[in-house]
């Protein structure tokens, strides 16, 4: 029987990503979003494509009660979950803290840190009866390091960080892994969803750099699970290799 894993944010970016890398070393997946249609392409073409098993489930993470009944109401057969990949997060606006937009500030609480927190507690209830598990959850470079007008994305990151060394201090007892990703720069939607749609702007962030990619992560999250049963990376800090930190950059002219 094939493992499952479950990834959060599964219709872009590295979620999508993560998707594709497992479904072609034959993992079943759930695959969670808050766009139907994109669910329903990607399922198709990921069990066209490998032969495997894919459960769409749409909701938005930021919503408790539909995230915990979606979880919570699995089918037997998909209770198993081997893999929790916390990959749903976003980031919005670059103000400086006076003129930040507190909707933008909240969305990004709801999601990158109530979200994880929710879906996790689903989740864990299956772990624990199987007395295994892995949680991946998707940090930043921003919960290591708090930048200019990075304010409120920085501080959800953070919270990511100190919530990732949390569960795995208390889940050690249950013998389920917890793992932290902090990428740094990786070209994505995510920029363009920062920026509300403005397409230059977006663009422009990645100007002189090779980003990461998508793939990148996925690649270093596939091999994170697939290490032996008695090895756990508590955490990575990925950067390409342009990037230190959240604010050093060599950009090529």
């Amino acid at each position: 029987m094939n493992k499952i894993v479950l990834i959060t944010g599964a219709t872009a970016g590295i979620g999508e990503a993560c998707a594709v890398k497992f479904a072609s070393a034959q993992f079943d997946l759930i695959i969670t979003g808050r766009r139907q249609d994109r669910l329903n392409t990607l399922q198709s073409e990921l069990e066209k494509n490998y032969g495997i098993a894919v459960l769409p489930l749409c909701f938005d993470v930021q919503d408790r009660q539909s995230t915990t009944s979606a979880i919570e109401n699995l089918p037997e057969r998909w209770q198993k979950i081997d893999v929790l990949i916390n990959n749903a997060g976003l980031a919005l606006g670059k103000d400086s803290f006076e003129d930040a937009d507190m909707n933008d500030w909240e969305t990004m609480l709801n999601s990158n840190v109530h979200g994880l927190l929710y879906v996790s507690k689903a989740v864990l209830p299956f772990m624990l009866a199987r007395g295994k598990g892995h949680i991946i959850n998707m940090g930043s470079v921003a919960g290591k390091e708090v930048y200019e007008k990075g304010n409120v994305y920085c501080a959800s990151k953070f919270a990511v960080d100190a919530i990732t060394k949390a569960m795995r201090i208390d889940l050690l007892k249950n013998n389920i892994k917890v793992t932290g990703i902090h990428p740094g720069a990786v070209e994505t939607e995510f920029s363009l969803v920062r920026f509300k749609g403005e397409e230059a702007t977006a663009k422009a962030a990645y100007d002189g750099l090779t980003p990461l990619t998508a793939a990148d992560i996925a690649d270093t999250v596939f091999y994170c699970v697939n290490l032996p049963d008695h090895v756990c990376i508590n955490e990575l800090v990925i950067t390409c290799t342009q990037q230190a930190g959240t604010y050093y950059f060599h950009k090529k002219q």
